[in-house]
């Protein structure tokens, strides 16, 4: 008989011993985040923002399971109340996100105005992805695992992959796109480092301003994502072995879960698992460096205007 409980640690496990673009993301944003998320494995309530996006998410998954000449904003409006269904079905908490119904309707009506955005920016009719909600892994030279979902990957006749991920807040400012485009690189060196094809096109496709944006990597662009992946990692294993997961004060804070048990807002975490005991005494602790997103000799990045463009 499987031992299910060994299955669980041994997953549990591999979480913690490998990268994604979020906990990537988490741990530039705030070590301490972090922690509370991958060593502490915090549990956070839902959130009305979140929830929309998985629910746009998955109706547009399920609009490339219609003809394409039935893939018009209709068919996705009316997927919208059986794909939320199936949401609270899975997890039931989600359900009590709102006061009333007036509260639920205007969410809704939220999520039925993104979905119109998206028709603006591409006909699905014109569009066959060769793959969707797309798990993606792979294990670079130095044993660090990666691993992520990709939204959509499509191939065309010649061979060319475009990866498109769908983002159900606005574009970012100018000053913040590289960052922006991190998770959209990371996905790239995955499937780069994985099979080889470095994909032609990274597209970020923001659904609560109706906004594109291109971006074309090359090899050198993906070894530079990889050194700092690399980087970032060490800088993790530094903070595990240190106990040294120091908070970093933002505006992102505004919107985060543990705050009440974050020194920053006079809190204090609680003890770490012992199942990860600092090696190193405190006393030697020297400061996590930043992890920071570099633009230097990148090629520019294409915010496109609301218009059907092949890969």
């Amino acid at each position: 008989m499987e031992d299910i409980g060994a299955g669980t640690a041994q997953a549990e496990r591999q979480e913690e011993w490998s990268l994604s673009p979020s906990r990537a993301a988490d741990f530039m944003t705030c070590p301490l985040l972090y922690r509370f998320r991958v060593i502490d494995k915090l549990p956070e309530p839902p959130s009305a923002a979140a929830a929309r996006g998985t629910l746009v998410h998955a109706v547009l998954e399920r609009l490339f399971d219609q003809r394409p000449a039935n893939r018009n904003p209709h068919a996705a409006a009316e997927l919208l109340m059986p794909e939320w269904d199936k949401l609270v079905a899975a997890e039931p908490e989600l359900a009590g996100l709102f006061g009333d119904e007036q509260e639920r309707e205007v969410w809704l009506e939220q999520a039925r105005d993104m979905l119109g955005r998206y028709f603006t920016l591409e006909d699905p009719a014109r569009i066959e992805p060769a793959h969707r909600e797309l798990e993606v892994t792979t294990v670079l030279s130095s044993g660090l695992r990666l691993r992520g979902y990709i939204d959509r990957l499509d191939v065309s006749a010649a061979g060319d992959v475009r990866i498109v991920d769908y983002k159900t807040g606005t574009a970012p400012p100018e000053y913040y796109e590289a960052r922006a485009l991190f998770q959209m690189r990371f996905y790239a060196l995955v499937l780069w480092r994985s099979g080889g094809t470095v994909p032609r096109l990274l597209q970020l496709m923001y659904l609560g301003n109706g906004e594109l944006m291109r971006y074309a990597p090359d090899e050198a662009d993906l070894r530079a994502t990889e050194r700092k992946i690399e980087a970032l990692w060490r800088a993790i294993q530094r903070a595990r072995a240190t106990g040294d997961w120091r908070p970093r004060r933002s505006k992102l804070c505004e919107w985060c879960a543990h705050q009440p048990i974050c020194p920053e807002f006079g809190g204090t975490p609680p003890p770490l698992p012992d199942s990860v005991v600092p090696t190193v005494p405190q006393a030697q602790v020297s400061t996590v460096p930043e992890a920071r997103t570099s633009t230097a000799l990148e090629p520019p990045v294409s915010k496109a205007s609301p218009a059907m463009e092949s890969i």
